[in-house]
């Protein structure tokens, strides 16, 4: 037996590396195999003869550790001096290993030179390029050029430390692995990966490359417990190609174990971290009118980045059809917005009966808003809601349920800059509409022009601040055009809509001051000129034969000037009123009273230069009559004033704030609570009338009571004059006609409230609220949820697996019952001629309570007091079935009448596996 030295022993290794094509892999192992070299050293007899090494065939070439390139070069450098006779000139293979590895364990690190093995264990971690390695145990085989990793068992025989095995964003935690660095194959046992959300487990996993993986009776779910799921989908034959797709053969659906008969001969599911283009499932139905119906269904366009598209149609088999384009759009700081277009055609009954009828409804709704850092000066805004009157009254369309009670649609595109200097110039260019849904009436403004320049103080000091009338003169321009058009919905887009188009613009200049008066008083006085442009105007004659006014309509340029003076005088009175003495220490402290009244004088003066005259002759030719007109009216602006005008209008405003003592201990001021937010009057006197003089009194308030939670508004009129037998208003007050000071003519009274425990989060979700308003909604639920039940979240924040543990309210509770329940009361008196009657009286409430950590209901209702009935009224039930979710929304009666069932997967991926039942509303008159 022959025994070598050490140092021979560990020549011969380095020597042996030189040769191979990947020497520099066992170089990296040095220091492990010097410690181990050293370590058997001690048994050895301490002489031995000398056994020079021997060149041979390197039997453990493309050995698996390395260092780095600097490292390898200095030692391939230092042996070619060693070695004169090596001449190789066979180029080097190139080696399996790019990069270098790195590993660590916590009991031990050894190398096994006969093995070629080096073992980890515990805590053993290997780390290499984008691939990492963890688990109790790894060995690493270099003559198999593989990786193994396991678990190992603890002090009570359990194992522990379970593999996790992470290449880029791919995570997998198997029982065991067997990976091989060359060809980049690998075994997986018991493995728990995911991807794309979908949760996937394997008992044997293949994997090919990094591109495709292939399973074996794997099953995949999204339930967040992957060990007990809730819901799986199991499938012998799997191929997975991360980042990308599932593959699957054949697929049974199983629900806690226990399958289903919903079976799939093969599957393929998507899976990438952008968005993609793809199919979206219709939701079948039947409606009592329309047949069978699939609605909501079509293919969806991940166009860019920045731009989507989804296309969606649903089909009657009577003939019906609907056709939807929604497009979202955003460009990070610069602007976001979404665009969508809407169409249905609708068949009533069949071909041949009484009631057929075939209409054709539509919708158009964009939305653009700009981010403020895009573009400080300049900003474009568009908020677009326009289409048949008779779009939401009629569409069956379930999204569009309970947007049915909207009375207006509105729209609003502008753009305005800002040029910024000394002065200021403000530029803005808007086109509105606005459409009654019931007189089906529109105005329009195509476009409205406005421009302004900001004050400009001519004698202002060139330091200090502004004093007296003179330093205080200003002065600024303002112009405004429009191009409006009033039409109606079926001339809507028609060519006869803009036959009555109105153009104009006007010029205004004010002029205005301020000073002091007596310290106290703030008293300001200005002039303005208008000069008004009109591009038609309107004669009138008198037919003496057909006896009517005959219009005729003049084009061409025209203007008129106009021009006021006004002034007002006010001032600020403090009252405080301290409710305690000094030593004292009272719940009430002190009331404070805040009132600002004001009187203002305004002076218009008649322009008769503007009026002309046509003469009436009676039928019999007796009789004739001057009519006085002037020839802009009718148009955009109207006419001058014809008359002189001096009247004189009186305000006061009052705001009342009282002071307690703080409920906590360690404050050092006394609490302000607010009584009246603003009580307000205000009424006018007409100098220039011949009767009337006085105005009504117009009386406004506001509160907020119950911390700040319940708002209330209030108004009323009060007329000083009196009404005769024919309910006509007299000149005559009140008080000497035998009744009191005023007469009430009318009065109003809103309150809402919201009442809710401090830890509910409930309410509608993002996506059905924003649907709502975009459908020019309200921003509550009191008239219910839109319906959008292809795309709705569930629960968003337990959908991220933040399932939170509540707080047990008290000892005598064992669970917390979140809920709320939002409020909304209105009632309106009218007696301007006697009525003496409740015009509207109703109740609106909308609530949701969570009976259970998972069930929930709520309901949207209200109540009409005048007319003794409920209104529009929708009942909701919900159920968080983990990865599911479930509801049931019922409209019990009314003409809307329906409801509908829904269960689902809640994953946006399988999004698609759902169970819709519904009953459409029977809209037959």
């Amino acid at each position: 037996m022959a025994i070598q030295k050490p140092s021979h022993t560990f020549t011969k290794i380095h020597l042996k590396a030189l040769r191979t094509n990947i020497f520099h892999i066992l170089f990296t192992l040095s220091f492990t195999v010097l410690i181990n070299t050293f370590s058997m050293a001690q048994d050895l007899p301490g002489k031995s003869t000398e056994i020079k090494p021997k060149l041979e065939d390197d039997t453990i070439q493309n050995d698996s550790l390395n260092l780095n390139a600097a490292d390898f070069e200095k030692m391939e450098l230092s042996e070619r001096n060693q070695d004169s006779t090596l001449q190789d000139s066979v180029k080097p293979k190139r080696e399996t290993l790019t990069g270098p590895i790195k590993y660590k364990a916590t009991d031990y690190t050894r190398f096994n030179m006969k093995e070629q093995k080096l073992y980890l264990y515990n805590e053993a971690e290997v780390l290499y390029e984008d691939m990492q390695i963890t688990a109790g145990i790894i060995v690493i085989d270099y003559n198999k050029k593989e990786v193994y990793a396991g678990r190992i068992k603890d002090s009570l025989g359990n194992y522990t430390q379970k593999p996790v095995f992470k290449q880029g964003d791919n995570v997998a935690e198997p029982d065991s692995i067997r990976f091989n660095y060359e060809t980049e194959k690998a075994l997986v046992f018991n493995t728990n990966t995911e991807q794309g959300g979908m949760k996937i487990y394997a008992p044997i996993t293949k994997k090919e490359n990094d591109s495709t993986i292939f399973l074996y009776k794997g099953r995949f779910t999204t339930s967040e417990n992957i060990e007990d799921p809730e819901y799986y989908f199991q499938s012998n034959r799997i191929k997975m190609v991360p980042k990308k797709k599932i593959v699957v053969g054949f697929t049974d659906m199983y629900i806690y174990d226990v399958p289903t008969p919903i079976l799939l001969p093969f599957g393929f599911f998507p899976l990438t971290e952008k968005h993609t283009s793809g199919v979206i499932i219709p939701t079948p139905g039947e409606d009592s009118n329309r047949g069978y119906f699939l609605q909501n269904g079509g293919y969806y366009f991940a166009i860019s980045d920045y731009v989507d598209l989804a296309v969606l149609g649903d089909y009657y088999t009577n003939g019906s059809y609907g056709l939807r384009m929604e497009s979202n759009y955003s460009k990070r700081y610069r602007y976001s917005g979404n665009a969508g277009f809407r169409y249905e055609s609708l068949i009533q009954e069949e071909r041949g009966f009484p009631n057929y009828a075939k209409t054709s409804i539509y919708n158009i709704r964009w939305t653009h808003s700009q981010d403020a850092k895009a573009s400080p000066n300049s900003r474009f805004t568009a908020s677009v809601n326009m289409g048949s009157s008779r779009y939401y009254q009629q569409s069956i369309n379930q999204v569009n349920s309970p947007s049915f009670l909207n009375n207006t649609l509105a729209s609003s595109v502008s753009y305005s800059k800002t040029f910024v200097g000394e002065p200021q110039v403000n530029l803005s260019l808007t086109a509105t509409h606005s459409q009654n849904t019931q007189t089906e009436s529109i105005n329009m403004t195509l476009p409205t022009l406005q421009a302004s320049v900001s004050r400009i103080f001519p004698f202002e000091p060139k330091t200090g601040t502004k004093k007296g009338i003179i330093q205080n003169i200003n002065f600024q321009y303002n112009v405004r055009g429009e191009n409006r058009i009033q039409t109606t919905d079926s001339l809507f887009f028609q060519k006869e809509m803009w036959d009555d188009a109105r153009m104009g613009l006007r010029h205004s200049i004010p002029l205005t001051t301020n000073f002091k008066v007596l310290k106290y008083l703030s008293l300001s006085a200005g002039t303005n000129y208008d000069e008004t442009w009109v591009f038609e105007t309107y004669r009138r004659s008198y037919d003496n034969e057909e006896q009517e006014v005959i219009t005729t309509k003049e084009n061409g340029f025209a203007s008129y000037r106009t021009y006021n003076f006004n002034s007002s005088l006010g001032t600020t009175i403090y009252g405080m009123f301290p409710f305690e003495k000094q030593g004292e220490d009272r719940k009430i402290k002190a009331i404070r009273h805040v009132m600002r009244p004001s009187v203002s004088y305004n002076i218009n003066p008649g322009f008769e230069q503007y009026y002309d005259t046509y003469t009436v002759i009676s039928a019999d030719g007796l009789t004739s009559e001057e009519v006085e007109y002037s020839r802009f009216q009718g148009t955009l602006y109207g006419a001058p004033n014809q008359n002189y005008s001096s009247s004189m209008g009186f305000s006061l405003s009052n705001n009342i704030e009282m002071k307690v003592r703080d409920k906590d201990s360690t404050a050092t001021e006394a609490k302000k609570i607010k009584l009246l937010d603003n009580l307000n009057f205000s009424t006018g006197y007409n100098f220039s009338a011949d009767s009337l003089n006085w105005s009504a009194v117009r009386m406004t308030g506001s509160t907020k009571i119950f911390d700040q939670k319940m708002a209330i508004n209030f108004g009323a009129t009060l007329d000083p004059y009196a009404l005769d037998n024919n309910n006509r208003k007299i000149n005559t007050f009140n008080i000497d006609n035998g009744g009191s000071l005023f007469r009430l003519t009318s009065a109003n009274l809103t309150t809402s409230y919201t009442l809710s425990n401090s830890t509910f989060n409930g309410g509608q979700s993002d996506e059905s609220k924003e649907e709502t308003l975009r459908s020019g909604g309200r921003n509550d639920d009191m008239f219910g949820r839109s319906q959008t039940y292809y795309d709705e979240g569930f629960y968003d924040e337990e959908e991220d697996g933040t399932d939170e543990e509540e707080e047990t309210p008290n000892d005598l509770y064992t669970h917390k019952i979140p809920w709320n329940l939002r409020l909304a009361y209105a009632v309106n008196y009218s007696n301007s001629r006697r009525e003496n009657e409740i015009s509207s009286h109703s109740l609106m409430f909308s609530g949701d309570i969570e009976l259970t950590k998972r069930w929930t209901v709520g309901a949207s209702s209200g109540y009409d007091f005048k007319n003794q009935g409920f209104t529009y009224t929708q009942l909701r039930f919900e159920r968080d079935l983990l990865s599911w979710r479930m509801s049931f929304n019922w409209i019990p009666f009314s003409t809307r009448s329906s409801w509908n069932f829904f269960i689902g997967i809640k994953s946006n991926m399988l999004k698609d596996i759902k169970y819709d039942k519904r009953k459409q509303p029977d809209q037959r008159l």
